[in-house]
């Protein structure tokens, strides 16, 4: 089977330029990393504002905020994951600010605290160079020719995955979703951590199939001539926007609102669709298969959350992980 590129994930931090500057911008961006590289040098050469960038995964982007609370240093976070936006705007700890280049961005994906800087959704992403037929739908990777070739993102470690099972809950209800999650159990699906760890073993070719598999990066791959294939199941499936916000704790809140200006901008919206993410604003053209084209589960987020610990815990009960 032929091994394809594989994902790299890794925490990264870029001097763009004068990382040492305490006067430069800080953004706390989780991945693709080539997309938060070049917007922050898009920005920096239109502003001359230099940008510091902290750039790993939504875990451990959160994580390294929550250790920096008695001395802050970031001006700018961009998630993965709505629900970091949500709770970080519980706190208390988000300042203010709509910017005017988010008028053809939908309500909802954008708050007076927060906006998408993109969307991503959740797929099937299949190998076609493996021994398995293409999957159509979730339910059909409990099939006995998809035995010990199905990989899943951890839902406790992926904020996309924990919003798959949300949607799988919506749509089919508690008793055929962990039904469903025991069957691929049953049937060797492994659930090896977060969104990087499940996809790599299918580019590789050691696995045939992701079960959830937050989709920018293969149809990144699969533009580039990679042999695999996203797949949107018809029954259903889940967005991930991607908020991006100014913590209040800024020093710099007239430079974080440029910035999140120039994101929203025409410009940075093109450079979030190069990277297969659909942008947030409307009138701007995706590369990639947009809201209006997925059947997409409307999730109760709040409900869902409130619950999170108990969904987490039936899913490894249902999958033994």
């Amino acid at each position: 089977m032929h091994a394809l590129k594989p994902f790299a994930l890794s925490a990264c931090l870029l001097a763009l330029p004068g990382l040492a500057s305490a006067s430069a911008l800080t953004v706390y961006s989780a991945g693709p990393g080539a997309l938060i590289e070049d917007l922050a040098a898009d920005f920096s050469e239109e502003t001359g504002i230099e940008v510091n960038v902290f750039q790993s995964t939504t875990g451990q982007v959160m994580a390294r905020l929550e250790s920096e609370q008695a001395n802050p240093l970031a001006d700018v976070v961009i998630s993965a994951s709505w629900d970091s936006a949500e709770s970080l705007h519980e706190e208390g700890l988000l300042h203010e600010y709509r910017s005017p280049n988010a008028e053809t961005v939908p309500d909802f994906l954008k708050t007076d605290h927060y906006v998408a800087q993109g969307v991503s959704a959740l797929a099937l992403v299949w190998n076609r160079n493996s021994d398995v037929p293409q999957p159509n739908d979730w339910s059909d990777l409990t099939d006995a020719a998809y035995h010990d070739q199905v990989t899943m993102p951890d839902p406790a470690q992926s904020g996309a995955a924990f919003e798959l099972i949300s949607g799988l809950l919506t749509a089919m209800g508690e008793d055929a979703t962990w039904q469903l999650m025991a069957d691929l159990a049953d049937n060797g699906m492994l659930v090896p951590g977060p969104n990087a760890r499940a996809l790599n073993p299918v580019l590789q070719g050691a696995k045939s199939v992701v079960f959830g598999a937050v989709d920018y990066i293969s149809l990144g791959q699969q533009a580039e001539g990679e042999a695999i294939e996203v797949i949107f199941p018809e029954s259903g499936t889940v967005i991930a926007p991607r908020p991006m916000m100014i913590l209040a704790s800024t020093a710099m809140p007239d430079e974080a609102e440029q910035f999140v200006d120039f994101v929203l901008s025409e410009q940075g919206q093109a450079r979030v669709a190069e990277r297969y993410l659909m942008p947030s604003r409307s009138d701007i053209e995706a590369l990639r298969p947009t809201i209006e084209e997925l059947t997409l589960i409307e999730v109760d987020s709040d409900a869902m959350n409130a619950q999170r610990e108990a969904i987490l815990e039936r899913f490894r009960e249902a999958t033994g992980s």
